[in-house]
């Protein structure tokens, strides 16, 4: 999913550079590019897969 954001964001910040435009002072291409990085770190570490179950098994002794 993470991994999904950040194509979204890095498209968007593509665009906006090729476009010379921006979306207000605090939002360039450069800040959509840092968080597509972010989003790729995000998605590399882990987060975000929901595929971790934390069930512990205990031995039974006999």
């Amino acid at each position: 999913m993470m991994a999904i954001a950040a194509a979204v964001a890095f498209g968007l910040a593509l665009l906006l550079d090729l476009t010379d435009a921006t979306l207000g002072d605090t939002i360039t291409a450069g800040t959509l590019v840092t968080l597509g990085l972010l989003l790729v770190a995000l998605h590399l570490s882990g987060v975000g897969t929901g595929t971790r179950s934390f069930r512990f098994r205990r031995r039974v002794r006999r």
